[in-house]
């Protein structure tokens, strides 16, 4: 049976409070009232004063909100019921600047910048789409925006589609790094059996394995918030706890949602083995299959020995068939193997710029990529995979 933990003792530090960047989902029901289909205003106020707060604390805030189709659907005058596909995407191409502008609008009273972000699921699964997201997000939260991001239902197909935001998040978690999930929802959390059927059911306050057995509690406690249910948001949680994530789902509907949980409202806490870093290494490390060798100089080796990024400067050959983000092994001139890592830039290109300096990509290229040709998030030396498998 999956591993439940205990409610964490009062007065300790929430990993909500304790976390670098932040994921929060937002369902439909919680931004937009089901029957006028109006935006629920005060709720987004609150929450946006806790968005305001967790920036103060220089934590970053990444947004995965639904409401898009409800908001459209008013703006339309479309009857309740099932709509059809394309009924449905026109929805959201009408909702969708309704549901920014709301951001916007809120957001910015507080001095906030926002952005609007649309994602479908081929950008979490394209290698180089992923990659593409992934630096857009990053670079967004670096100059300090916030990202509020929906699947893209304009253009996404019933067969590609998330088919909800769970895992849309879940998945923004892992490509940005982040090490909380909050999936807020119309319930406290999970339930060994549905509360609103049973009165035996109980909360589970904290799983550190998501096996089977949490997995039936889940098809057992469903939830009515939006078309994902309680089985999706653990399997976003699952997602999430792969990537070294926490994960919590707890009652949106209260006033200041993430002060409540921060307070110790009743959530269910989905509890990682390792850190972000560590199960990004650990992919790096074991996970794909390297698609050519990178021979570098001694003072690269000596660099990234220190902890810095590879320069194109420091590369004396290239070999093999590979494209930006595909996995390489880095050597030294006796082809001795010393780590291994992502590359930012393709085979063709990297002939082209190494033994140069950074500043001279642009000239060399014709465009201004990054001026490290493998970041040092995106390497692990063989030096640390051991200490990686022990963790």
């Amino acid at each position: 049976m999956g591993q439940l933990g205990h409610t964490p003792q009062a007065g300790s530090l929430s990993p909500l409070a304790r976390a670098t960047r932040i994921i929060v989902k937002i369902g439909s029901r919680l931004l937009v009232h089901p029957e006028s289909g109006e935006l629920h205003a005060s709720w987004l106020e609150s929450l946006a004063d806790d968005i305001a707060a967790y920036r103060e604390r220089r934590q970053d805030i990444i947004v995965v909100s639904s409401g898009a189709i409800a908001l459209g659907r008013r703006e339309l005058g479309l009857a309740k019921g099932p709509l059809r596909l394309e009924v449905s995407q026109a929805a959201a191409a009408v909702g969708q600047i309704r549901l920014a502008h709301a951001y916007r609008e809120v957001l910015g009273r507080r001095g906030i910048r926002v952005s609007q972000v649309l994602l479908t699921i081929d950008d979490s699964e394209n290698r180089r789409r992923y990659l593409n997201a992934r630096n857009t997000l990053n670079t967004l939260v670096r100059l300090g925006a916030v990202a509020v991001i929906n699947e893209n239902d304009t253009v996404a197909t019933a067969e590609i589609r998330y088919g909800d935001n769970d895992r849309l998040a879940a998945r923004v978690a892992q490509m940005t790094s982040a090490d909380c999930l909050v999936l807020l929802s119309d319930v406290s959390g999970l339930y060994t059996a549905d509360p609103r059927r049973h009165s035996t059911a109980k909360l589970v306050s904290e799983v550190s394995v998501i096996d089977d057995d949490i997995e039936a509690m889940a098809g057992n406690a469903g939830t009515s918030d939006g078309s994902g249910g309680m089985v999706t948001k653990i399997a976003a949680a699952r997602i999430a706890h792969a990537a070294g994530c926490h994960a919590v789902i707890s009652d949106g509907r209260l006033p200041h949602p993430l002060q409540a949980i921060e307070e110790g409202t009743p959530c269910t806490w989905f509890v990682p083995s390792s850190s972000p870093q560590t199960a990004r290494k650990q992919w790096i490390s074991g996970g794909l299959e390297p698609s050519g060798m990178v021979t570098i100089d001694s003072g690269a080796i000596q660099a990234l020995r220190a902890g810095k990024s590879l320069l194109p400067a420091g590369i004396v050959d290239v070999k093999g068939s590979f494209q930006r983000g595909d996995m390489v092994i880095l050597c030294n001139a006796s082809e001795t193997v010393l780590g291994r890592g992502l590359s930012a830039y393709s085979l063709s290109d990297v002939q082209r710029i190494m033994g140069h300096n950074s500043s001279d990509i642009q000239s060399l290229l014709g465009y201004r990529g990054r001026d490290e040709v493998i970041h040092r998030d995106d390497l692990v030396l063989a030096a640390e995979q051991s200490h990686i498998v022990e963790e």
